[in-house]
């Protein structure tokens, strides 16, 4: 069955699949009076990454959800990379995941079931790697391919981190390259270099799991993970709800090997135009390359990690220890009228 390439099966491919910014902003808006739930410490109004509930212990339940269409063709790699993607979510808000359901849609008359089973075994690598049970799920019969988890976790709720408590002044830090959707698109066009692919592969199934280990330190202030909306987007995101505008050292901006023989052939998703035309009025300074890359739909992304600039030195220390050698990729600044992120 190794002949069988799933992003043959799908119209989009991993996050680049989600729905543009500015479309979703229609699809949420409502005039409906919802009732208020005082333990409900993060919902839809901040754009996070996960819903997070207070119990009365002190600790909070996050709750999450991510699925996609395939990104890669490898059906074991595809459910490796939907599970770590979704579990990101937990660790983007502090946390520590308890366990994960799976999401399976599948074309049951186009692909053989073994190939979901392949799926299933990817995603239970990732869960145990993560140390969590994949303690059940729920199936369809689908046009196309999709598959992803349902996540809960917990964090203790003065290790909570949100997207929307950043500061002026904080320094912004990235802990994956981008570039992924660039990549994939090129693997899907049969033009992408086998190198180039098992890069993007291994970022995409790297657990962010410094998240939970980093959420104890009070000088970060603020945290996301990256995925379908670029680094522009999320980092938009963080702005908007935290009252900041962003200044971004584009040559600061960690990208993965060799993404300028890519750019440089014009090959990006779709959902990149889509990004950008959803936001492009709210940034200042975008080029032709820095456009396609920060713009780039990623899957299964890094962290964006906001840190008091006092704390610069300690902050890296401590990500060196833990296998991470990064420098700030811009700072927050106050915010300004004309413009909400300024790429210098």
């Amino acid at each position: 069955m190794s002949e069988i390439k799933l992003t043959h099966y799908s119209h989009g491919a991993g996050c680049g699949c989600k729905i543009a910014p500015a479309v979703l902003d229609k699809i949420l808006h409502s005039d409906f009076k919802s009732v208020a739930f005082p333990s409900l410490l993060v919902g839809n109004e901040s754009k996070d990454d996960a819903a997070v509930y207070e119990l009365d212990n002190g600790t909070c339940i996050i709750s999450t959800t991510d699925f996609f269409m395939p990104i890669v063709d490898d059906a074991k790699t595809f459910g490796k990379i939907a599970s770590v993607n979704a579990i990101s979510d937990v660790y983007a808000m502090g946390g520590s995941p308890l366990m994960a359901l799976a999401i399976l849609g599948w074309p049951i008359d186009k692909l053989p079931a073994e190939l979901a089973q392949s799926v299933l075994d990817g995603a239970r690598e990732v869960c145990a790697e993560a140390n969590i049970p994949l303690a059940g799920g729920h199936s369809i019969d689908s046009p196309e391919p999709i598959f992803g988890l349902a996540v809960t976790g917990t964090v203790a709720k003065e290790n909570l981190k949100r997207n929307n408590t950043a500061k002026p002044g904080n320094l912004l830090y990235l802990t994956k390259p981008i570039g992924v959707g660039i990549i994939t698109t090129a693997q899907k066009r049969g033009l992408a270099l086998t190198d180039d692919v098992a890069h993007a592969v291994k970022s995409m199934t790297q657990l962010n799991t410094v998240g939970a280990e980093i959420s104890k330190y009070r000088f970060v202030t603020a945290m996301t993970d990256v995925t379908g909306f670029g680094l522009l987007g999320h980092l938009l995101e963080v702005c908007e709800g935290s009252h900041v505008s962003a200044e971004i050292s584009y040559a600061s901006v960690p990208l993965i090997e060799n993404l300028n023989y890519y750019t440089s052939k014009m090959i990006y998703p779709d959902n990149t135009m889509r990004n950008w035309q959803s936001y492009d009025t709210k940034v200042q300074g975008i080029g032709a390359e820095s456009l396609l890359t920060l713009c780039d739909p990623q899957t299964s992304g890094g962290l964006l990690i906001c840190v008091e600039a006092m704390a610069k030195q300690e902050f890296e220390r401590t990500m060196k220890t833990l296998g991470f050698s990064l420098s700030p990729i811009g700072k927050l600044v106050e915010p300004t009228a004309d413009v909400v992120v300024r790429i210098v």
